[in-house]
């Protein structure tokens, strides 16, 4: 099983430097790659000049996590994709489980590893843990994260366990499934495409898993940190996502719900003295209605509906004071 390992740079060049050097070392059965969204910061020189043996693919400008990947990925030839950030630490011999339960594992389309803080490796890390959920009304959680509460690694998730999304962190995914769907959905530019693209996987019957044989530590926030175009992403894409993945009889009122939700949202962000992201939520909300009158968010041809672990994450959470993801999905 041949592996690109693909890197999606930009203007990352401190994140190459501190990073490559061991996904280079650590990745030899494997080619490793950069593709480069149109950085203005050498880049591509240090690539040429101090990793002769990486290969790139140059793109002419930034086209975001999404259509980045799709377009850089035209290039590379591989049975397995390996989509790995720029802010992420391998180990020795990081492939050999993955491509083990990729052999082992035929219907498995997606999978991730066990992703952990690289600034408090004893913890799970923000953006995976140890694999992706979401609730009925769209709220993205992790078995090991759930909102702010993140679980300290005491391999309490053992074994390889079905999911419903693997982190963009990390992602592998089966490149001629990948093609099957088309890619990422270029309309998400950046944040929860990946759930998108794994809840289209399972539209199509495929496995999403999580293996627990393998862990990578994980910088996180290297890209956009908190800012208020990341709130609008992710609560735009949320919409999207939503709209695009749901059964038609439970659309409108989880809509209608999340509409609610985000309201309070708003609201919260206001208390906070931070206008801007209340700003972030209302323009999301534009931007999804004005999506919908342009209709370029494509629905599957067929929708499976999915047996989410809870209705409500945020009821659980924050009314019921469940933190930990197995008291959420047992109450």
């Amino acid at each position: 099983m041949k592996i690109a390992v693909v890197i999606l740079n930009w203007n990352g060049l401190n994140l190459l430097k501190s990073y490559l050097p061991k996904v280079e070392a650590y990745s030899a059965k494997a080619d490793v790659w950069v593709i480069d969204n149109g950085s203005t910061d050498q880049s591509l020189t240090y690539l040429a000049q101090s990793h002769p043996n990486v290969k790139t693919v140059a793109l002419d400008k930034n086209y975001g996590f999404a259509e980045g990947y799709n377009r850089g990925l035209k290039n590379i030839t591989a049975d397995l994709y390996c989509l790995l950030n720029s802010d992420v630490a391998v180990t020795a011999d990081w492939l050999t489980p993955m491509r083990k339960h990729f052999t082992t594992h035929p219907n498995t389309a997606a999978a991730q590893p066990h992703i952990l803080d690289l600034k408090k490796p004893t913890h799970f890390e923000y953006a995976g843990a140890a694999g992706g959920e979401i609730d009925a009304l769209g709220y993205a959680f992790c078995r090991g994260r759930v909102f702010a509460t993140i679980e300290k690694q005491q391999e309490q998730y053992k074994g390889a366990t079905p999911i419903l999304w693997a982190s963009g962190a990390c992602l592998f995914i089966r490149s001629k499934v990948f093609w099957e769907c088309e890619g990422f959905d270029p309309l998400f530019f950046a944040h929860q495409e990946e759930i998108d693209l794994c809840w289209r996987l399972h539209h199509k019957g495929y496995d999403v898993m999580a293996v627990d044989e393998v862990s990578v530590f994980h910088l996180g926030g290297a890209t956009l940190g908190v800012s208020a175009k990341k709130t609008f992403l992710n609560f735009r894409n949320t919409l999207f996502l939503l709209y695009k993945n749901l059964p038609k009889t439970k659309l409108f009122t989880t809509l209608l719900f999340r509409l609610l939700l985000d309201g309070v949202a708003g609201v919260y962000f206001l208390a906070q003295l931070k206008p801007q992201h209340c700003w972030a939520i209302i323009r999301a909300h534009f931007a999804f209605y004005a999506m919908l009158s342009t209709k370029k968010l494509k629905r599957p041809k067929r929708i499976r509906p999915y047996s989410f672990k809870v209705y409500s994450v945020v009821y659980q959470y924050f009314i019921k004071r469940n933190k930990m993801f197995t008291d959420v999905v047992k109450n």
